[in-house]
């Protein structure tokens, strides 16, 4: 890495990175399991309350939801699934079971008509017939699709069914900045489960690890991680929206709405449309989990905003990130944004990670956090 870098900079160029990495190797280990859990620490929009849904979910990563209100939650690093039983229904969990363990990065997971579904890198798995009646039995696991590249590197995916019924997974790019080949590479496919076929729904998405569909339009929206090693504060996170199939959203030629590659920016293909993201965020804030709200909990406005997990940066001089920021839309188009929660990172040291969303029958909102291995619960506390 440091060749091909000495290559693309200026020695003072070089300097910089030099000192920025050492900087970011200091944040980096600041970063270390164990950090005690203060929720005084958070700070709400008005009119909001954070409690402890679940404690000691290690690396707690996706999660979804069971018919039976059984929550199912995927990992990275640990390579376990998890399901949580609330027994009393008292928005307190009660009782963790470890579904599957020695998995591939199983980041992924979704429930769908009695049956969860995970993705590992390469595969994704179906546990048919699962109910919190069975979680400690011996389950029904069988491989529903295998035929995904094998690639760790941005190989974590998140999946969902979407309004077509098809299941929804991405396809990162296997490199902080490359030109593969393979189509398949940095995009979002879906999977028809009756015929077993992936179709490309988007190109040009380095890695995404979030979407959702905007619940009046049904149209599909995702994040987008840009690429490393520009700087800073280039280029920027992205949100983007997917109003046709087959549409390129700019990796590897372009990053944000106007930010040439500097390696691959030349090579862009002649009558290459690009697809400009709808929302800029901060660069390597590593926006993660998006997620429409359709509950009644929460204040009128917030009713189809866009909440974003940002999941902080890893390699900033200066540590950004890690807060839920939401937005608000008129039509498609973003017409304001309000941090909704910060306070995970406290004077350039981390004690939580926001990872995901999950929505509950009753509006509020669970937000998985896979450095203080938790999930939270936020409600309203508005009339």
């Amino acid at each position: 890495m440091k060749s091909k870098l000495n290559l693309r900079l200026s020695d003072q160029g070089v300097i910089f990175e030099l000192m920025r990495w050492l900087s970011v190797l200091t944040v980096f280990f600041s970063i270390g399991a164990g950090a005690e859990v203060d929720l005084s620490k958070i700070k709400l929009a008005e009119g909001f309350k954070i409690e402890l849904f679940a404690q000691g979910v290690k690396n707690a990563r996706s999660l979804a939801r069971g018919d039976d209100g059984v929550i199912y939650v995927g990992t990275r690093s640990e390579g376990k699934v998890y399901a949580l039983v609330d027994t009393n229904g008292d928005f307190v969990v009660d009782s963790k079971h470890t579904l599957l363990e020695g998995k591939k990065m199983p980041n992924g997971v979704a429930y769908r008509n009695g049956d969860l579904f995970v993705a590992e890198v390469h595969q994704v798995l179906q546990i048919k017939g699962i109910h919190r009646s069975n979680l400690d039995q011996r389950l029904n696991v069988q491989v529903l699709f295998s035929n995904l590249p094998r690639e760790s590197h941005h190989g974590w995916k998140y999946i969902e069914f979407g309004p077509d019924g098809k299941l929804y997974l991405p396809v990162g790019a296997p490199c902080n900045v490359c030109l593969k080949s393979e189509k398949i590479y940095a995009s979002i496919q879906r999977l028809d489960l009756a015929t077993n076929q992936l179709e490309a729904v988007a190109h040009g998405v380095r890695n995404t690890v979030g979407f959702d569909w905007h619940p009046v339009t049904q149209e599909l929206w995702f994040s987008d991680n840009g690429r490393d090693m520009m700087g800073d504060d280039v280029p920027p996170d992205e949100i983007n929206r997917v109003s046709a199939v087959g549409q390129h959203f700019g990796f590897p030629y372009l990053h944000g709405k106007d930010v040439l590659d500097p390696e691959f920016g030349g090579q862009r293909p002649e009558g290459l449309k690009v697809e400009p993201p709808v929302y800029e965020n901060g660069a390597h804030v590593a926006n993660l989990g998006i997620h429409f709200y359709r509950g009644r909990m929460f204040p009128s406005k917030y009713l189809h905003a866009l909440f974003i997990a940002e999941h902080g940066s890893w390699n900033r001089t200066d540590p950004s990130g890690y807060q839920i920021r939401v937005l608000f839309l008129n039509g498609s188009r973003v017409e304001s944004s309000i941090v909704f929660a910060s306070g995970w990172l406290n004077q350039g040291k981390v004690w939580g990670r926001p990872v995901a969303f999950l929505e509950l029958p009753d509006g509020s909102l669970l937000i998985s956090d896979d450095h203080a291995d938790v999930i939270y619960r936020v409600t309203s506390t508005l009339p």
